[in-house]
């Protein structure tokens, strides 16, 4: 679509913030929003899935499909540094208001309910320690949930500054117990017991075979989806970078470092205990592996670092959540009042509206714990178009030449973009089209403050373009209504 789509606006407001964030403050941001459980549940979840053989080849698929990911954000940062916002940016420059409403409300939405989903996994974990958190979904847990969330929440609204430099020391704690565990298992590892039966032909979990190398790479790279979550949060401030150039860096240095954490955990746990032994460790699998190593203190370690990733992994996407509130507000897509920043520069309106959000969810989850899994696969869902819309962008970009004057480097970054759509489009794929179906819900419920958005500035709701748009995500709610009726679709 033409760049006419959206209108010009004056240049979003810099935040009232002092100094920007510096390449280790974003590249924090980064880690903190991609590590969170994932990685201490890897090696079961893996194991269950895929022998060595095929693992190592959807890894390879994976990373490849993410690292193009990553160099978009990176281009994307160079080439179109006027561009705030990230996902938001992007789609609403390649695409339209509406669309670009679509990506922040949607990105908005799955960040708050992971912060739940962090919430109740992290007083699970605790629940090693005490007895009475167990589960996580218990009203001692819910009330200790609580009580943190709103520290979080006081904290931030001393200013992003602060989050980010709390961020930064919590990231580096929990990499810590990862790093160990990477240690024991490297010295520990058999190389007779990893090759035992690489290609899983006769190994089988629960009593049934893992199937053929091309159904283990794919079951394995269903559990990868998930993941790597997170890889866009440099880009998504943008704005409140000190040097532009950064955002970029610290985009594949975040990713490239969390790649080489999850290869490692991964494949050196297969060393430690065959495969299929290590495919029924609960989870967090990884406290079990390194206490089947070193002794029990070796979960309580881990337990301990879960606890630590999982607190940075809220502070990290508490802040994303705000961020993709406040741009949009100043560019006349979401309602003002979302904008307005305090005294030190945390976008105060938003904030509260958000960690409201993520309060209503907890205690949501209280009368409703079956569902809690579900809720963060809608929520993983919700946040993979964005992605596409990116990927999407960088191709539109290319495709034009804009930018591209001397011509130097786009037929790299078509082929990059072309990639990263492609792969975009498959992780959408495997997200599952009932969560489509659902998030469409979500889009029209939040097309009300589009329109509000929209209002108040005394500007066009839709374009032509954006209208059908608009008329699909309407229709496809309507289809999910007259499914959940039926009963033909339920993810809640």
């Amino acid at each position: 679509m033409s760049q006419t789509l959206v209108p010009p606006t004056p240049k979003a407001r810099p935040s009232t913030t002092k100094t920007g964030l510096g390449l280790a403050a974003l590249t924090a941001i980064v880690v903190g929003s991609m590590i969170g459980s994932g990685i201490f549940a890897l090696p079961s979840q893996m194991a269950g899935s895929a022998a060595p053989g095929p693992l190592i080849i959807g890894w390879a698929i994976t990373g490849v499909g993410m690292l193009t990911l990553a160099f978009v954000f990176q281009t994307l940062a160079t080439r179109k540094p006027e561009i705030d916002g990230g996902v938001y940016g992007y789609a609403r420059a390649g695409f339209g208001n509406y669309i670009g409403f679509t990506a922040a409300f949607g990105y908005w939405v799955s960040a708050w309910v992971g912060n739940v989903a962090y919430l109740v996994l992290l007083f699970s974990t605790l629940g090693y320690f005490f007895p009475q958190f167990e589960g996580g979904a218990t009203l001692p847990a819910i009330i200790g949930a609580s009580i943190l969330l709103w520290i979080v929440h006081a904290m931030t609204l001393r200013g992003i500054q602060t989050a980010a430099f709390v961020n930064v020391v919590v990231t580096f704690a929990k990499v810590v117990p990862i790093l160990v565990f990477i240690a024991i298992a490297a010295v520990g590892f058999k190389a007779d017991l990893f090759g035992a039966d690489f290609w899983g032909r006769t190994t089988q979990i629960d009593g049934a075979p893992l199937g053929d190398t091309m159904t283990q790479v794919k079951n394995m790279m269903l559990v990868t989806v998930w993941v790597f979550i997170g890889i866009e949060g440099a880009a998504v401030y943008s704005q409140r970078a000190a040097k532009r150039k950064d955002v970029g860096r610290a985009t594949v240095l975040g990713f490239a470092g969390v790649l080489a954490l999850l290869l490692l955990v991964n494949l050196l746990s297969y060393g430690l205990m065959a495969q299929a032994d290590l495919a029924g460790v609960p989870d967090p699998s990884m406290a079990g592996v390194l206490a089947n190593e070193v002794g029990s203190w070796g979960a309580a370690f881990i337990s301990i670092g879960l606890v630590m990733s999982l607190l940075g992994a809220l502070i990290a996407w508490v802040m994303l959540c705000v961020e993709i509130l406040r741009l949009p507000a100043v560019e006349h897509v979401m309602p003002k009042v979302l904008a307005r920043e305090n005294k030190h520069g945390a976008p105060a309106n938003a904030l509260w509206l958000t960690n409201l959000c993520v309060q209503a969810l907890l205690l949501w989850t209280l009368a409703n714990e079956s569902t809690y899994t579900n809720l963060v696969y809608l929520a993983t869902s919700l946040i993979l178009l964005p992605y596409l819309w990116s990927a999407a962008y960088q191709v539109l970009l290319a495709l034009r030449g804009e930018t591209y004057e001397s011509g130097h480097g786009r037929a790299r970054d078509l082929i990059i973009g072309v990639v990263a759509l492609g792969y975009a489009v498959w992780l959408v794929y495997a997200g599952g089209w009932q969560y489509l179906l659902v998030a469409a819900l979500f889009y029209l419920a939040g097309t009300a403050l589009y329109l509000w958005a929209r209002k108040e500035s005394r500007l066009p709701a839709f374009t032509k373009a954006e209208l059908a748009v608009a008329a699909v995500v309407a229709l496809t709610s309507v289809a999910a209504v007259a499914l959940m009726a039926t009963g033909n679709l339920s993810v809640l």
